[in-house]
């Protein structure tokens, strides 16, 4: 028997996948990219299912020196800058040459009629584009952490990745993300979980959590 592929979109989808339907059964986690209505719907839903992250619109920075190609540059900032109109397209060089004629070819391809949506484009990059000059590399590398784009002009394995400088403190949808890790420790000695229970005692008496104290002291009572 073939596995059911239930076909939706945006809210209702991810909805009935998250509370369960007549025909689709409720999961306990959902995973994957979508628009604005899909994020907020995942938003909600965090806590009545686990989710990989929550996710805010498509960033782009690029990294360039005086060796980078212009238009190489601009076409990438637009390819991304095209997704949404809120989506933050970036440029942080050292080379004011190379700044200034990206954003000519930028201006020159956002007025072009054979991009599939150059409105939002234009939109985005004139409400959310940047070019940054630095004078150095490292103020190019220490000003691209602190952004902490989505993403970096770099090869990756997969496009759901942290955004709004989440990038800091986490990293992107992986295997781990369907994992869940389960902790345990054991006590091999009689007097060693003695020696734990009278140590739990002193810990819980200044907070004072005298219960908690109390069946730490049974321990160290029985086994010291």
């Amino acid at each position: 028997m073939y596995p059911l592929i239930p076909l939706g979109r945006s809210v209702p989808a991810v909805a009935a996948i998250a509370v369960g339907t007549e025909t689709i059964r409720k999961v306990d986690f959902l995973a994957g990219t979508g628009n604005r209505f899909v994020a907020e719907g995942k938003r909600q839903l965090f806590g009545e299912v686990g989710i990989d992250l929550f996710a805010g619109p498509t960033e782009v920075l690029v990294l360039a020196d005086e060796t980078a190609d212009p238009f190489t540059v601009a076409m990438d900032l637009i390819s991304q800058a095209g997704h949404g109109p809120d989506t933050p397209a970036v440029l942080i060089t050292t080379c004011p040459k190379v700044g200034r004629e990206t954003i000519e070819i930028v201006n020159k391809l956002l007025s072009a009629t054979d991009l599939s949506t150059p409105d939002v484009a234009k939109v985005s990059w004139d409400a959310f584009g940047e070019v940054i000059i630095v004078d150095t590399l490292e103020e190019l590398w220490e000003l691209g952490d602190h952004y902490a784009s989505e993403q970096v002009q770099v090869i990756g394995t997969n496009h759901i990745l942290p955004t709004r400088t989440t990038a800091r403190y986490t990293g992107g949808l992986w295997v781990g993300k369907y994992l869940k890790t389960c902790t345990y420790q054991e006590v091999t000695l009689p007097e060693s979980s003695g020696k734990l229970g009278r140590l739990c005692g002193r810990a819980a008496r200044p907070e004072r959590f005298e219960a908690p104290a109390r069946s730490g002291d049974l321990r160290a009572n029985r086994h010291m």
